[in-house]
């Protein structure tokens, strides 16, 4: 009984060893060499090219077809593969324009997508420490507008197949370099006036803690240049403002729309019903909005439980822990009493036993 005891016993902190055990934690591999690209390039400037910028910044018209070139030079003594893409311009949460691939979705007022007007060849290759010409073709809209239509291009070494098995048995983050040549097409000189429209206000996770995401988008063809946002939440109702946030010298592509981050700084979602103002100026313009938003339960328990900050700041689940050892003490405290029933009823036996022999 007791041997059978001391498994149950052993049974019972190995589980609770697994319960409670830490997890590990995984570091970047530094050992990745990230010295030269290995290529380069020139763009080659047109006639309809407007100022001396360094990328492409062209006057068009309507319905216009234009060919324009990009030099690449390959450095390296081995054949290099670069891909190629074209991407419209988005605006990210740090107020920063993205020319590249994004995972931002487009605004609904993007009529012109730089996507569907510039066309480049998907990949060239280069031959060992030559150059090579790359065609990029433009076709512009049949109606004419007045503003901007920006992009850029996209230029990235493709991986060879020993650098593809390396990087697959890699651990850590991988580093990759690309280029990006910027796009402007305008017909005229007219200055189109931002115009800014509010979305909505909803709970969302940013660098993997909580804020509130205030969307809104511009919805003109035109950039929106020193932007100050100033946002504040609310419970509904109140005049305490719970969170906010004020940020200075942003910038916005045209017709594209930001997700503006309010932190909770570390704290919890809590469902209930707020109010968001905000403010927002570029130059002597101005937008305000008021508006009124509701975070649910369901998502109130879901990024709560993603927020690491949370997460590390809970550390050890002292309520978890308690519980478990409640579950061990009541578990042998039952093994304790029937191991007694048992001894007392093992002791009656014998007695009798004795009994009856001097009987």
């Amino acid at each position: 009984m007791r041997r059978q005891l001391k498994q149950v016993i052993f049974f019972i902190f190995y589980i609770t060893s697994l319960v409670i055990a830490i997890p590990q934690i995984t570091y970047a591999d530094e050992s990745i060499d990230t010295s030269g690209i290995g290529y380069n390039y020139r763009i080659i400037k047109p006639s309809n090219q407007v100022g001396d910028t360094g990328y492409f910044d062209l006057r068009m018209e309507p319905n216009q077809k234009q060919t324009v070139e990009v030099e690449l030079y390959n450095i390296t003594d081995k054949e290099m593969t670069i891909e190629m893409a074209v991407n419209s311009a988005k605006t990210n949460s740090n107020g920063v324009i993205e020319y590249g691939p994004t995972t931002i979705k487009n605004d609904p007022s993007l009529k012109y997508d730089i996507k569907d007007i510039v066309k480049v060849p998907e990949k060239v290759t280069i031959p060992p420490n030559d150059q090579t010409k790359i065609s990029v073709e433009i076709t512009m809209p049949e109606e004419k507008y007045d503003g901007h239509i920006s992009g850029g291009i996209y230029l990235k070494r493709a991986e060879t197949e020993e650098e593809k098995k390396a990087n697959q048995k890699a651990k850590g983050v991988i580093n990759k370099y690309a280029f990006l040549i910027g796009i402007l097409l305008s017909e005229s000189d007219t200055k189109v006036q931002p115009n800014l429209l509010f979305n909505k206000i909803y709970p969302d996770l940013t660098n993997y803690r909580n804020a509130f995401m205030v969307n809104f988008s511009n919805t003109e063809m035109n950039y929106v240049e020193g932007m100050s946002v100033d946002v504040q939440i609310f419970k509904k109702g109140s005049d305490e403002a719970l969170y906010d946030s004020k940020k200075a010298n942003y910038r916005m592509a045209p017709n594209s729309m930001i997700d503006f981050p309010v932190s909770l700084n570390g704290e919890e979602f809590e469902a209930g019903d707020y109010t968001g103002h905000i403010l927002i100026t570029a130059g002597e313009r101005k937008w305000e909005w008021k508006e009124d938003f509701k975070v649910t339960k369901e998502d109130a328990e879901k990024y709560n439980a993603q927020d690491v900050s949370l997460v590390q700041e809970r550390g050890i689940n002292w309520k978890m822990i308690a519980i478990i050892v409640g579950v061990i003490l009541l578990v042998l405290i039952i093994i304790f009493s029937m191991v007694r029933v048992f001894s007392k009823k093992k002791k009656k036996q014998r007695n009798k036993k004795s009994l009856k022999k001097k009987t």
